[in-house]
């Protein structure tokens, strides 16, 4: 065997990919991973037919379709007072390449980057693979807000970015107006970049608003924004995503991009671009996703778990303070192995794991596989 020097050697298979295979193992009800088991638009996967019959099969622009580019310009200049044009979006292979890609395009060896945890498992293996240097905040628990005294008070000769999510994975949590005014305060007058990952953007229960940087020109011009179409119309297996930024960043983060994936699935494009201009498709996608969060947090009032407060996502965190003494990753696999139904403790969502007793379960479902999994959690 030749030696190899781990880039990541902490960091072995996810957290998801374990919960999934553990539930398979014991013929669980996976609620751990985050995507919907229900089909999606029967009209989008036929304009997709359509374009592969009419030839749209070779490789399309390297920055992404012209035609669905110009059409999420429209979108965005729509939903939120900012001028996007068709030339600050890139197309890419899922949200998360977005992220890895802007990180590594932007970040150099030991720049520091503020990243507010629980946080999304790809966040910090991309850091550190720059050479740049995670500094952690915790959310505060149980309402995981963000302490922003401590994001000011962490920010060094060294800082250069602060990582952003909203609505917030794995808590739900939907971050408001005036802590996107909180964050321009922090910023202005500073050369720290944002990158603010709004995959769920549509997902946001209670008819909050969206507060997304691109509604404040201080956060804009120093922000990329990542997203994901397979959030937006329940198809995550297409892993395309895009991101937005301003000119002089997303020269960077093309430069990355061309030697990586180049250019994305053409025909996914070309229907999308068509697509994208059903706007009750998304408009119309909180309240729909709310609907089953509430039936599900209404079915789990039978259970020993306590809801935790979720206004966006897919995911609710409940707490099993009153169930057992377990840390949440033995919890989680107890719970799998002997009751069948699989979660996510959020002890994964930390770099240096904590043990608040909560696991995170996704709600993206259908009511019969909601019901058969709180049927057997009301047995504990």
């Amino acid at each position: 065997m030749i030696p190899i020097t781990s880039k990541l050697p902490q960091v072995g298979t996810t957290i998801f990919t374990l919960m999934s295979a553990l539930a398979a193992e014991h013929n669980a009800i996976n609620l751990g991973q985050g995507f919907p088991d229900y089909a999606m638009s029967e009209a989008l996967i036929h304009k997709v037919h359509e374009a592969m019959l009419q030839g749209h099969n070779q490789y399309t622009h390297m920055y992404g379709l012209p035609a669905l580019r110009q059409a999420l310009a429209t979108k965005y200049n729509t939903l939120h007072p900012c001028t996007i044009t068709a030339d600050d979006i890139t197309i890419t292979p899922g949200g998360t390449y977005a992220i890895y890609t802007a990180l590594t395009a932007l970040l150099q060896p030991l720049d520091e980057v503020i990243v507010l945890e629980p946080a999304y498992d790809c966040y910090i293996p991309a850091i550190v693979l720059t050479g740049a240097v995670p500094v952690t905040i915790p959310l505060q628990h149980p309402s995981y807000t963000i302490p922003w005294e401590l994001v000011q008070a962490a920010i060094t000769p060294r800082t250069r970015m602060i990582l952003l999510n909203t609505p917030h994975n794995p808590t739900g949590t939907v971050y408001s107006a005036a802590d996107m005014l909180m964050l321009q305060a922090i910023v202005s007058n500073t050369n720290l970049l944002i990158l603010s990952d709004e995959v769920y953007e549509h997902l946001i229960f209670n008819n909050i608003q969206h507060q997304s940087v691109l509604r404040y020109p201080e956060l804009a011009k120093r922000s990329v924004v990542t997203y994901s179409f397979g959030k937006t119309y329940n198809c995550t297996g297409w892993k395309l995503g895009y991101c937005i930024a301003p000119d002089y960043i997303t020269k960077e983060i093309r430069k990355i991009h061309q030697f990586n994936a180049f250019t994305c699935n053409t025909p996914l494009q070309v229907a999308l671009a068509h697509y994208i201009t059903a706007t009750d498709d998304y408009m119309q996608l909180g309240t729909m996703m709310q609907g089953k969060k509430d039936y599900f947090e209404r079915a789990m009032t039978a259970t020993k778990f306590t809801a935790l407060p979720s206004y966006g996502s897919y995911f609710q965190l409940y707490s099993y303070e009153g169930i057992s003494d377990l840390p949440e990753h033995e919890f989680a696999i107890w719970l799998t192995k002997q009751y069948g139904v699989t979660t996510i403790p959020v002890s994964a969502f930390y770099l240096n794991p904590q043990n608040n007793k909560v696991v995170r379960f996704c709600f993206a479902k259908q009511a019969t596989v909601l019901d058969a999994a709180v049927e057997r959690l009301m047995k504990l």
